[in-house]
């Protein structure tokens, strides 16, 4: 018997209004293989879908590392670049410190050698010192045998000066004097004594010659006399020369003398 194409129309016919015998004969018809072959599809495609959603998460997470790293370059490239700044300001710093350190250097042997200076300056002044009581000394003694010589052939200290200071005053500073003598002069109604007096002349210019004697000068005696002279220019005829005469010449007495003018003139030269 033949199996016509209106038999096969039937068929089809019948398993569309069966479907029972359409499960049927996919059963007769397909293997195992190929009936399962639905659910595995399914099942594939289940697991590509989770394989799917695990690779974006995979590419979520390495997206979030990626950045965490570029993060961590940049804060590595500012930790490089802020250390490079620090080794940078140490190098300065260091150089600083050894300028410093040889500054300091310098200024201890400076402090050195200012130390030995003052060490020889107080020698000095030690040693000066000495012979400055000594020079005194023999000062005093040599007073004392000029007094002694005084008293011996009636000489005074202003009898002295009236003889030596004539020729010290033409020698030293061009006056010219023809003789010193003690003289007294009125005052605002008092009386005032010069040790030696005398009248003369200094590149033609008259002038008067005011003396005192003292066996010590000091600055004090140096503003006394210079005092004294101004009181003293109205009543002269000639501009005034304070002169003072000694043995010994304080320094306080020699500064007194620069600024006023006065002459100060020491017996031991």
């Amino acid at each position: 018997m033949s199996f016509t194409v209106t038999d096969f129309q039937d068929l089809l016919r019948l398993l569309r209004e069966r479907p029972e015998w359409r499960e049927e004969l996919r059963r007769l018809i397909l293997t195992e293989e190929l009936l399962a072959l639905p659910q595995a599809v399914q099942e594939l495609a289940t697991e590509v879908r989770r394989l799917a959603e695990l690779q974006a998460r995979t590419q979520e997470e390495v997206s979030r590392l990626v950045h965490a790293q570029a993060r961590a370059d940049e804060q590595a490239r500012r930790v490089e670049h802020a250390l490079a700044e620090l080794a940078e300001a140490q190098r300065r710093t260091e150089e600083r410190v050894a300028r410093l350190e040889h500054a300091l250097a310098e200024l201890a042997e400076a402090q050195r050698r200012t130390e030995e200076r003052v060490g020889h300056l107080e020698g000095a002044v030690v040693r000066l010192a000495d012979a400055q009581a000594r020079t005194e000394q023999v000062v005093q003694q040599l007073a004392q045998q000029v007094g002694r010589l005084s008293d011996a052939v009636g000489f005074t200290l202003e009898e002295l000066a009236r003889e030596l200071a004539p020729a010290y005053l033409t020698e030293r500073y061009g006056i010219q004097v023809a003789s010193l003598e003690r003289r007294f002069f009125t005052v605002d109604g008092e009386e005032v004594e010069v040790d030696f007096f005398g009248e003369g002349t200094r590149d033609g210019e008259p002038v008067v010659v005011l003396g005192e004697a003292r066996s010590r000068i000091y600055g004090r005696d140096v503003e006394s006399l210079a005092r004294r002279a101004r009181a003293l220019a109205p009543q002269l005829t000639g501009t005034p020369v304070p002169v003072l005469f000694g043995f010994v010449v304080h320094p306080s007495a020699v500064e007194v003398a620069a600024r006023t003018g006065v002459l100060v003139v020491s017996a031991v030269r």
